[in-house]
């Protein structure tokens, strides 16, 4: 559906991020199956990814919102809902929203859920928070709090070659508010469990599995697609846009696409070297890092684009 509301957009207030304590590098992971460093790098860009040790989805979603809050300079009795992204939560329910309510000690007037549109669900909740945020009174709260936590690890089968490689565990968070600037937002969807998928809880191999060469294509063709709407949508060109950031999922993908605009190196975003496929946490961990380096500046505008399994994919763009 085309979302055309350019008088009410999103302001990223603050972001944040949480990582697990252990790097595991691409030599590391050779020691333990048929790979190489060299193979991990010039396929994915890939160099390591953070797995869990002690760690937790929920531990980290929560520091990851603990930082973006502190950064905000808000109280959490300001925030009247937390989304999570997350295909990967502690528990079937309680919802991690809820947990992470329980962990910042928070009024119980919060509205919490999670989400799960794998990678693509930070992207989702963008819409989501803002038109929840569109429905209030202006009395009532004003800032939500949208986070993308995944302990990808606990989905992965080490023994595969194919897969083990590619994904990392972090969570990335943004706390909300409504603002002036631009912002428009698509999201698309596919039902495929054929080629990505993980079956559920209560199976023995419940494990991800992929078609890589086929998820490549679909991701370079709806990267390409989403970027292209949402320029139109808004009547706007690539060389309007300050930076792009994509799902951190190989950066082979990201440079395809790239190349297809010509666009200077540092217009698309990458950080998938140091983290890996974090899914749902990648584009929030990536403004953070980026807000961090001192690379977004108000008045910024700033095209978000994810796909993930569902098929789910989307993409967003608004004005810092």
């Amino acid at each position: 559906m085309k979302q055309e509301n350019k008088l009410q957009g999103i302001r990223l207030i603050a972001t944040g991020r949480a990582l697990p304590a252990r790097v595991v590098t691409n030599d590391e992971l050779s020691r333990t199956v048929d790979t190489s460093d060299e193979w991990i790098r010039t396929r994915t860009g890939i160099r390591q990814r953070y797995i869990c040790g002690s760690e937790s989805c929920q531990s980290l979603a929560v520091k990851a919102a603990q930082n973006a809050v502190s950064k905000a300079g808000i109280k959490t009795d300001e925030i009247g809902m937390i989304v999570v992204a997350t295909t990967t939560s502690d528990y079937a329910f309680p919802s991690m929203a809820c947990m992470v309510q329980k962990e910042l000690d928070m009024e119980n007037d919060v509205m919490c859920f999670d989400i799960n549109a794998a990678c693509s669900g930070f992207l989702y909740g963008l819409n989501i928070c803002r038109s929840l945020l569109m429905s209030q009174n202006k009395t009532e709260k004003k800032y939500a709090l949208l986070i993308g936590s995944e302990q990808m690890s606990r989905l992965t089968d080490f023994t595969d070659r194919a897969t083990c490689v590619l994904f990392g565990d972090g969570a990335g968070a943004a706390v909300l508010e409504l603002g002036g600037g631009l912002f428009f937002h698509r999201a698309w969807s596919k039902g495929d469990a054929e080629i990505l998928f993980c079956q559920g809880s209560g199976f023995s191999d419940a494990h991800i599995r992929m078609e890589g060469n086929k998820v490549f294509k679909f991701a370079v063709n709806v990267i390409k697609d989403g970027i292209d709407t949402i320029l139109s949508d808004a009547g706007l060109t690539i060389d309007d846009i300050d930076y792009v950031v994509c799902h951190q999922a190989n950066e082979r993908i990201i440079e395809h696409v790239r190349k297809k605009y010509g666009c200077a190196d540092n217009k698309f975003y990458v950080n998938i070297g140091e983290y890996a496929n974090t899914s749902a946490a990648s584009i929030p961990i990536a403004l953070d890092e980026m807000a961090q380096n001192n690379l977004l500046k108000k008045g910024m505008k700033i095209i978000c684009v994810g796909f993930g399994a569902g098929l789910t994919w989307s993409s967003a763009l608004f004005e810092l």
